[in-house]
């Protein structure tokens, strides 16, 4: 089985909690929730215990692993509950065991969705989520049209280690995962997260592997999996859920489960022994 070694930055949130740590970022639209999701229900499948957080104003990165339900976000218990809240009423367990939460954001046209972010993440840590519930891999799963404020949080203050960009070869996402990158840069100069590489979320334009290979080269970085556009996807979210959870005998259970293997192996906070038996 693989086992996590112990890592310890000059600033780290999450105290004693020192296991895996990945964002991934990705323009609006691009993918990024449905890869995080099911790039969730692999590693749970693997025997990992999961928390996925989901860092936009929209709260849709956990629907597919809450079988289609839209959970409370932290922001919208914090205003409800206000010093009553507790972690059960903002951490909820999905398929496959993988907990979910949402940060939330303001109402449209009031307030700051990265400060809403910021808020969130000061909840978890006062309650101490990670050291309560000891998840293996903690994945943020972060709107990357702005990378500042809050929604450097995770790159910023030590919640992360990996960062990983979700992109197809369409130029306003490759656009977007230029800036990412050089955020991530500036930031990594500090001691901060490193990027990993590119996930190419494949739209099937003309060339689009040549001119996403042409563009990492550009950013200084890598191309770590390739994920093909597939009707499967389409169905398993219409039905509620991800692929593993909707469809038994997809071909795209292989292909997370290879980029599952691939965020494991680039982990500097994981170490692999032996490969566990796959629950799906």
């Amino acid at each position: 089985m693989l086992t996590l070694k112990y890592y310890n930055p000059t600033q780290d949130p999450c105290q004693s909690w020192k296991k895996g740590k990945i964002a991934i970022y990705g323009k609006g639209g691009i993918g990024k929730s449905t890869t995080t999701s099911n790039l969730s229900a692999a590693l749970s499948g693997m025997g990992y215990k999961v928390m996925q957080i989901g860092c936009d104003p929209k709260a849709d990165s956990t629907k597919t692993i809450m079988g289609g339900r839209r959970i409370p976000t932290v922001l919208e218990q914090l205003k409800a509950k206000g010093d009553e809240l507790k972690l059960e009423d903002i951490v909820f367990e999905g398929f496959g065991g993988v907990l979910c939460v949402e940060s939330g954001g303001p109402t449209p046209g009031i307030g700051c969705a990265g400060r809403g972010i910021i808020s969130a993440f000061e909840k978890l840590e006062e309650l101490n989520a990670f050291g309560v519930y000891q998840p293996d891999v903690v994945i943020y799963d972060v709107l990357g049209d702005v990378v500042c404020g809050g929604f450097a949080m995770p790159i910023r203050e030590g919640y992360a280690r990996e960062v990983f960009i979700v992109s197809s070869g369409e130029m306003m996402a490759l656009y977007a995962a230029n800036n990412i990158a050089q955020a991530i840069r500036n930031f990594g100069k500090r001691g901060y997260a490193k990027l990993s590489g590119l996930i190419l979320n494949a739209k099937n334009i003309e060339r689009e592997q040549e001119i996403v290979q042409q563009a990492v080269e550009e950013i200084g970085t890598q191309v770590v999996a390739y994920i093909p556009r597939s009707a499967d996807i389409q169905t398993a979210e219409a039905g509620g859920g991800t692929v593993f959870e909707q469809l038994s005998s997809s071909p795209m259970h292989g292909v997370y489960r290879k980029l599952a293997d691939c965020v494991l192996s680039m982990s500097q906070d994981i170490v692999e022994e032996s490969p566990e038996e796959y629950v799906f």
